[in-house]
């Protein structure tokens, strides 16, 4: 079989990239790589997990499952001990599903991963594995094998501290930024993708293995800090020098990707399958919704006493939600999360839901967030919310929020003590949106516009590209239309096998734990993103 490539560029969205393809931007054709592989591939909307965020989506594609399943649901997990909430970060120990990595090592399948978020710790693959989200301080201990560290250090130009944040260099950085600083900020970044391709295609020609998968997320940063610099609707081409030039920048990032794509395509060699996904589309988000003093207002939550201690104005600025827990019934625990948490009455927690009387609080509690508006404008502001069951059915859904919210402009809510409860920003920021992208390429691959796809139908077609039997706990497919008639008739898709529950991540998980400073700088990125507030 001809090699595999499943290339991720997080948040990646047609919105974006379809000027750099066709040339109705002013600066032309920006992408003409992607745009051959799309003219003469396959491509579709990917939709997303019920909440569009990186830790679940990306979950779902590396093992084809969804999060009710493989049981992440944010970057935050929180334990309940009734007058105290205890919050630390999701990590490969949390995820209860085995990996494509490790179905395909147990094929007999040999696996580079590269820069994936919730892999740390790395589990041990037939091949080598460095996970995402890893300081540059923790590389070394967080790459599969313990020699490869060594190996990929001795590459031209290897700069650890290039591959991840320089969190000090970077901690001034807000939501508003002038454009002076927004061009550094975006300047800074360039070089992190650059890293990430060198180690790709130095291991892509070295070891030259059956999978090379590979995650890009300078596209996700760049659109959440620049958005108004690439959306098509909101970018004015007659704006100042100034913004000007940090387009320009912007610009050239996506013209190095497509120079990135054709580097390890090329490595690959032209009768590779090529698969190119996003984890979530984006879209602009022009207004702040706390949704913590919303509830307080209708009596479910009741923040922290505040006694005007500079500890107590941390608090209440703090990351997570900051609440008398011994009265609060009902809260949303991060920005990131998107979700509303019933607390129910244990032990630990007497004044909590009682069972009989959860489903009448839950119905009155969707019927209050539905009639949340903008008092400006008193227009409602979110516009759907998802049940545990609808949205995250599965083994693992018990540690889902009991539900989800989908703001009217897909935004992040705020978990804050501030009023007023609803406020417009004076320019949109780039939040995700459920679209995202499927493009393919590769022998046997037909040349069209295919219908939406799901997001675990990647991992599906990735081990159909690469010889294997689909095992049937997989939930995606490969669409009908994907290959030529002739092709699938030597190469059928067959579902066959179990995956391995015991060969999970949370199955090897060990007492071993990450350092705090290490937690520290993941938290320092969070908020960088604007998933945690500052």
């Amino acid at each position: 079989m001809p090699k595999t490539l499943l290339i991720g560029l997080d948040g990646a969205t047609f919105t974006v990239l379809q000027p750099f393809l066709d040339g109705s931007c002013e600066e032309g054709v920006v992408m003409p790589f992607l745009a051959d592989l799309i003219e003469g591939g396959y491509s579709a909307v990917l939709k997303s997990t019920n909440h569009p965020l990186t830790p679940p989506a990306w979950t779902s594609v590396c093992t084809g499952r969804t999060p009710g399943h493989h049981g992440i649901y944010d970057f935050v997990r929180f334990e309940d001990m009734g007058n105290e909430m205890f919050f630390t970060l999701y990590d490969a120990r949390d995820i209860r599903t085995e990996t494509l990595w490790n179905v395909a090592g147990r094929a007999g399948k040999t696996v580079v991963s590269l820069n994936f978020p919730m892999m740390a710790p790395p589990e041990e693959v037939n091949g080598a594995l460095v996970p995402g989200f890893v300081s540059w301080k923790h590389l070394r201990r967080n790459t599969y094998p313990d020699t490869l560290f060594d190996r990929i250090k001795q590459i031209d130009g290897f700069d650890p501290k290039e591959l991840s944040w320089d969190f000090e260099r970077e901690s001034q950085i807000g939501e508003a930024m002038p454009d002076d600083e927004l061009f550094t900020w975006v300047d800074r970044h360039l070089p992190r993708d650059k890293q990430w391709f060198n180690i790709g295609k130095h291991l892509l020609e070295e070891d030259g293995p059956d999978l090379f998968a590979l995650m890009l997320d300078g596209t996700d940063k760049i659109q959440h800090q620049a958005w108004h610099l690439l959306d098509p609707a909101e970018w004015d081409p007659a704006s100042g020098e100034s913004r000007q030039r940090v387009r320009a920048l912007v610009v050239e990032y996506f013209r190095q990707v497509d120079g990135y794509l054709r580097g390890l395509h090329e490595a690959a060699g032209d009768d590779c399958h090529m698969v190119i996904v996003s984890d979530h589309g984006f879209t602009g988000s022009t207004k702040v919704v706390r949704v913590n003093k919303y509830l307080e207002s209708k009596g479910y939550l009741k923040y922290r006493p505040h006694d005007g201690s500079d500890a107590a104005k941390r608090r209440d600025m703090a990351n997570f939600a900051n609440l008398d827990w011994e009265v609060s019934r009902a809260f949303c625990p991060t920005p990131s999360s998107n979700g509303i948490v019933i607390r129910k009455q244990t032990m630990q927690n007497p004044n909590g839901v009682a069972e009989d009387e959860y489903e009448w609080f839950r119905d009155k509690l969707i019927a209050d967030l539905l009639a949340m508006t903008d008092p400006e404008t008193g227009e409602k502001v979110i516009a759907e919310v998802l049940k545990r069951e609808d949205a995250f059915p599965g083994e693992a859904m018990e540690n889902a929020p009991d539900l989800t919210l989908i703001l009217c402009d897909h935004g992040f809510v705020s978990v804050r003590n501030l009023e007023p409860q609803v406020i417009t920003r004076p320019v949109p920021i780039g939040t995700h949106h459920p679209d995202g992208i499927f493009i393919m390429s590769g022998p046997g691959v037909q040349a069209k516009r295919g219908e939406v796809m799901s997001i675990v139908d990647t991992t599906a077609v990735v081990a159909h590209a690469m010889g294997m039997d689909i095992p049937e706990e997989f939930e995606g497919h490969v669409p009908q239309d994907l290959y030529t008639a002739d092709w699938l008739a030597d190469h059928p898709v067959r579902i066959a096998g179990h995956t391995d529950a015991g060969a999970a991540p949370k199955a090897h998980a060990t007492d071993e734990d990450i350092s705090d400073d290490q937690r520290e700088e993941m938290l320092a990125q969070l908020r960088l993103l604007g998933y945690l507030e500052d």
